[in-house]
């Protein structure tokens, strides 16, 4: 007889007070089955139980939204001509930091060797390093895909008598309780969960991407989901209590790849390459058929049936009897309303002053050790780990711009993509902090000649039940909630990672509060795409914003001066807006050859970026009322710099004149050499090398 108590149930992630609520709606003690099943559906990483009251508060509805967040495992927005796109961030920190190959490749089916494998292209991304990401590095991977309105598949289950087929990979012992190894803590011991971390094979995932593509042709389906977190149990639960109908499944009827499993194991295992599929009745032949084609396994292992209870057997006997509503988000799981309050250091931001600082002696010192910061230096060496031209729709590989930009072949359009953040800012103050993130996502949209649509997002933080850090994802919350609905980008759906944190005797230290925005654009005609590179020698260069007198969370500030609390950077969300307006404008006219946001390292980096495509220089000169370094490195917001050819350049000016930006000229394009202010910086084909091989240099 299994002795199940309290004890068991906190082992299993589980709070006394949510092992009693469990036993309230069985009506009796649970098994370890039915407890396991609990506790992973039940976690943080399944449930969002901590954070969910806070999510329903954001945006997510707009005429552009097919499906909204919560209906469906990944919003859609429409993009018109029939077409609609299908899009969706997640985040595997903990498992890639400790197995980081198999974590990272697993996380989505795109991140390195998986990704080339499988054939998706990396169009875009970031990368940061940080002390606070040391331990517990924060891994998120946002997929795109596009999707004829009407062909979509539900993942939901009803029809009672219909028939469930497990089809793909075998079943493993890799990944059992990782929804549970995603909610708690690492420490010294993690390495001892390796079982929770799933192994990835690109090669099968391709196949059961075809198989399942060629499946969704045939109108045979009730339902479709992929086993992710919380693996079966979460398919069979989230189907059966979207569609109010319940399933008997028979677990010795899985394919396994380990002999002697148990049922909770192969209930709870994230085994990747497999998906969960509610059949119509009569219709068997034909999905085996196509699985026979593709070389997958294709089993029956249950049958939907009446009520709201799932029903597992194993080897004859029934393992676990529990109710599909009572485990899923929005039904019984549990919702939480955790206290918070402002942290100490918060105040201590506040405090810094730019006057308390010293201006370099030579700023030109300065400027190059910026090109060989790691976070400012070009990721080209990690880039090129990838493949970002399979299936020949990427736009933006030898014409850069701000976003990635994808072509939707057999239209005039493109897709724009970007994930930005700067945790820093949010670090400094979540809510500007993550203001700044959401415009930052549509401003390098806009500069690549979008118009953005939508985001998803990744929310990264340490234990919500740390006053400070549910602070920090509250005001973070609130920040992106007042942004979106400024550019009219509804979120569409998410994921939260909560306890990205290590502790190490005894001492606990948190990553950044790291709100990732992926945000979606359309480029309604290709040939409007705008890049990044300077084109001709004698073309004007000006500044639309303002520079202010601000170094505050700047990479300059905490590489050259150790200092790490301040404020977040100048910005203003009605200046941004109207910024990104002017340049919509600007673009569709045909006023400007080149765009590029400003953002971090300062103006100096986005110049030496704008320059190093086609070795082209500049010469410019800085506003004599703005501090040199401010004007270099500093990080406000809301500016871009364009170029005007000088033939366009009355009609640009006229233009701007019955704009309310604020706007400059700053100098022209030159052949090779960087000046500023009548002094020398260097050349471009210098910079270009220091530029492109710091990275390799420090990783290698």
């Amino acid at each position: 007889m299994e002795n199940i108590n309290l004890e068991t149930a906190k082992k299993l992630g589980l709070l006394e007070e949510e092992f009693e609520k469990i036993k309230e709606i069985l009506g009796r003690t649970p098994n370890y089955t039915e407890l396991s099943i609990f506790s992973v559906m039940w976690s943080e990483h399944a449930s969002y139980k901590n954070s969910i009251k806070w999510l329903k508060t954001l945006p997510r509805s707009g005429k552009q939204i097919v499906v909204e967040a919560g209906e469906e495992n990944a919003g859609m927005v429409d993009l018109g001509d029939n077409l609609a796109c299908v899009f969706k961030i997640e985040s595997h920190n903990h498992p890639s930091a400790i197995e980081p190959y198999q974590g990272a490749a697993t996380g989505v089916g795109g991140i390195g060797d998986y990704g080339n494998a499988f054939g998706v292209p990396v169009v875009g991304g970031e990368m940061v390093f940080d002390d606070c990401y040391n331990t517990n590095p924060l891994v998120n991977a946002m997929s795109v895909g596009l999707i004829k309105k009407g062909d979509e598949i539900s993942a939901i289950s009803e029809g009672v008598g219909n028939p469930v087929y497990i089809v793909g990979s075998s079943t493993g012992k890799d990944g059992i309780h990782g929804a549970t190894f995603a909610s708690a803590d690492i420490t010294e011991n993690s390495e001892d969960d390796i079982p929770a971390i799933q192994i990835g094979d690109p090669f099968q995932e391709k196949l059961l991407l075809e198989a399942s593509l060629e499946l969704g042709k045939k109108e045979i389906l009730i339902g479709m989901q992929d086993m992710g977190a919380a693996g079966i149990i979460c398919s069979t639960s989230e189907m059966s209590a979207k569609g109010k109908h319940g399933m008997r499944i028979d677990l010795s009827k899985v394919p396994l790849r380990q002999k002697n499993m148990k049922a909770f194991e192969i209930l709870l295992s994230e085994s990747q390459e497999r998906m969960l599929i509610v059949l119509q009745k009569g219709k068997e032949e034909v999905l085996k058929n196509i699985f026979k084609k593709w070389d997958l396994n294709c089993k029956k292992i249950g049958e939907v049936i009446e009520g709201d209870r799932l029903e597992f057997f194993h080897n004859g006997e029934k393992v676990a009897d529990v109710p599909a509503s009572d485990l899923v988000l929005g039904g019984g799981a549990p919702v939480y309303e955790r206290e918070y309050e402002e942290p100490d250091y918060y105040k201590e931001n506040k405090k810094f002053k730019i006057e308390s600082l010293p201006i370099p002696q030579d700023l030109r010192d300065t400027a190059w050790d910026m090109l060989r910061n790691p976070n400012i230096c070009s990721k080209k060496w990690v880039i090129e780990q990838y493949d970002s031209m399979v299936q020949t729709n990427n736009m933006s590989t030898n014409f850069p711009s701000d976003a990635g930009v994808v072509n939707i072949k057999k239209t005039n359009k493109a897709l724009v993509l970007t994930t930005d953040c700067n945790s820093r800012y949010v670090y400094a103050d979540p809510n500007i902090g993550t203001q700044i993130a959401v415009a930052e996502a549509s401003r390098n949209i806009v500069c690549s000649g979008g118009e953005p649509l939508a985001i998803t997002n990744c929310l990264n933080f340490g234990n919500p039940y740390k006053k400070d850090v549910f602070w920090q994802f509250v005001n973070t919350i609130k920040g992106m909630s007042i942004a979106c609905k400024k550019f009219n980008t509804p979120v569409t759906g998410g994921n939260v990672s909560f306890y990205n944190q290590i502790t190490m005797d005894g001492k606990t230290s948190s990553v950044y509060p790291t709100p990732v925005i992926g945000m979606l654009g359309i480029l309604k005609d290709k040939n409007k795409q705008m890049t990044i590179p300077f084109k001709n020698k004698g073309d004007m260069i000006y500044l639309l914003g303002e520079t202010k007198n601000d170094i505050s969370s700047s990479e300059y500030l905490i590489s050259n001066f150790k200092i790490r609390n301040s404020g977040a950077p100048y910005f203003d969300l009605e200046e941004e807006f109207n910024l990104q307006e002017v340049l919509k404008s600007l673009i569709k006219n045909n006023l400007i050859r080149s765009a590029h946001d400003i953002s971090m390292g300062g103006l100096f980096t986005s110049m030496v970026e704008c320059a190093i495509p086609n070795l082209l220089g500049f010469d410019i000169t800085s506003p004599a009322s703005i501090r040199k370094d401010a004007f270099l490195f500093g990080e406000s917001q809301s500016r871009v710099i364009i170029t005007v050819t000088p033939r366009n350049e009355i009609r640009f000016v006229d233009f701007m004149i019955k704009k309310n930006i604020p706007y400059s000229v700053m100098g022209h394009v030159t052949k090779g050499e960087m000046r500023i202010d009548d002094i020398s910086y260097g050349f471009v084909e210098k910079a270009k090398k220091v530029y492109e091989e710091t990275l390799e240099k420090l990783i290698v």
